[in-house]
């Protein structure tokens, strides 16, 4: 196919203006509480050949191209997420990657066999697609739920890790090699992929920060271009290495995201705007790939029992058997089970199987997509009402913000937001009767929509928002303070630095 410059006007004057429109569309769809992803294929199904006719039926390209922006996607994911917080439940996070993955495949493939009708490799094939967590919707999603950290960090920890599994199995079932080998030899080879693919990811994130902490580059712009390609080779050279790409391109994010580098702030933002041009990139491609005709009510049926079964099932039993390994209350998580995201992940997951040739995978895809569509509405927009009635939702928690501040890099130090919920005990505590660790400081406090520059003898209320300053080095014990104090009052017994703080 040839492409002259008409054409190319033409194209940059269509793929701007669904660019512009898709990132307007990020406002709404966060004021609803649902994934952006949703407005994302919908645009896809519009611009196709159903409705305004722009063909696309290449199942191979639309998996080639949602490989490449998964990988972007987990590199953010990766550069984004504190270690800090992530550590504590790295345990849990592996295992519902891992265990739970494999447990959530068997429930789905034994309902969908005995229960809806399918043939064994479509009902493995629809377990495999629909057990991982997407990674896009999770970080969306819930970055904006007031949760404690050890819930979220598991939760992003296993949307992080779970795609590396189930694309090896997908893959292996669609090429038809899967039945050549005993189970345990299926499960070595995942594991070894995985492993791999960590080790891959480990050495490219640490010699990537060594390399970024000793170069000298002319530009701050090129900073954030070459933490986010050093991610990316980690990607490419475990690929290359016949290990997990996906679990190299998080671990590497993972590592950089977590190092001292030059301009950290400006690296993060502009890793989350290629994140979300690749969401929007490659929602739009999925929608493209979806012809309407073809779902009929015995797609929608099944589409609504499989995400029935995925939902109230798979999820919960999946949770439960991963959690034995790292126990939590059982609110936590059950909303853990609520909180399953699917996105575009196992409709990606789904050209694997189409671009092979498989047979029924037209059906799968269909089946899939319009699951992940009418739960995706169901589930996300309830999360902070099922949050509230779990009792898991904090208020007062602190987190971090988003932002561009250079002052704060160069002395290595966090911008903390704390919101005074009506049952912190924070209220009536004097500033000065906090008293924070050196260097931290109340900088600003809201206060029913203005702004108030507090002294020591300012006294805080139910409702108050408080921008708190806090060096790196003690951010850990600012943080415990003040949840100390909003449990105990101003008469909460100061922490010694050899006590540690509460999770």
């Amino acid at each position: 196919m040839t492409i002259d410059v008409q054409a190319l006007n033409e194209f940059v004057l269509v793929g701007s203006a669904v660019l512009l429109l898709a990132i307007l569309a990020v406002r709404l769809s966060s004021r609803a509480g649902l994934p952006s992803l949703l407005v994302y294929l919908l645009m896809g199904v519009l611009l196709g050949e159903s409705f305004i006719g722009v063909p696309f039926e290449d199942a191979m390209l639309a998996q080639v191209l949602s490989f490449a922006a998964l990988a972007i996607i987990l590199a953010e994911g990766g550069l984004t997420t504190s270690w800090r917080e992530t550590r504590p439940v790295l345990r849990l996070g592996l295992s519902l990657a891992t265990i739970g993955t494999v447990v959530s495949i068997t429930v789905v493939a034994v309902g969908a066999h005995y229960l809806l009708g399918l043939p064994w490799e479509l009902a493995v094939l629809l377990g495999a697609v629909c057990s991982p967590t997407d990674a896009a919707a999770v970080f969306s999603v819930l970055r904006v739920v007031p949760l404690p950290r050890r819930v979220s960090s598991a939760l992003e920890a296993e949307s992080g890790f779970n795609d590396a599994p189930t694309v090896v199995l997908v893959t292996l079932i669609s090429v038809g090699t899967v039945g050549d080998h005993h189970p345990g030899v299926v499960a070595l080879i995942v594991l070894g992929q995985l492993v791999l693919g960590i080790a891959v990811g480990l050495a490219a994130g640490f010699g990537g920060a060594w390399l970024m902490r000793r170069v000298a580059l002319p530009t701050a712009g090129l900073y954030p271009l070459a933490v986010l390609s050093i991610a990316l080779l980690g990607y490419g050279s475990a690929a290359v290495l016949q290990g997990s790409g996906f679990a190299a391109v998080y671990v590497a994010g993972l590592v950089l995201g977590n190092s001292e580098l030059p301009h950290r702030a400006a690296t993060r933002s502009f890793a989350e705007g290629v994140a979300w041009l690749s969401q929007i990139g490659l929602f739009v491609v999925l929608g493209l790939l979806l012809s309407p005709g073809r779902i009929t009510l015995d797609t929608v049926g099944l589409a609504l029992a499989a995400g029935l079964l995925l939902t109230l099932v798979a999820r919960p039993v999946s949770v439960a058997v991963s959690a034995l390994v790292q126990p939590m209350p059982l609110r936590e998580l059950s909303f853990m089970s609520w909180a399953g995201l699917r996105g575009a992940v196992p409709i990606v997951l789904t050209t694997i199987p189409l671009s092979e040739g498989v047979e029924g995978a037209e059906r799968l895809f269909d089946l899939v997509f319009v699951m992940v569509v009418v739960f995706t509405v169901v589930t996300a927009p309830s999360l902070p009402l099922v949050a509230r009635v779990l009792r898991v939702a904090r208020r007062s928690e602190p987190r971090d913000l988003e932002l561009e501040a250079a002052p704060l890099e160069r002395i290595a130090a966090d911008l903390l937001q704390i919101t005074i919920s009506p049952v912190s005990r924070l209220h009536g505590v004097e500033v000065g009767e906090l008293r924070l660790p050196p260097g931290a400081s109340v900088s600003l406090v809201i206060r029913e929509g203005a702004t108030l520059v507090p002294e020591r003898s300012t006294s805080l209320r139910h409702g108050d928002e408080l921008l708190v300053v806090t060096p790196r080095k003690v951010r850990e014990r600012t943080e415990a303070r003040l949840r100390q104090v909003s449990r105990g009052g101003r008469l909460a017994q100061w922490l010694h630095e050899d006590e540690q703080p509460e999770r």
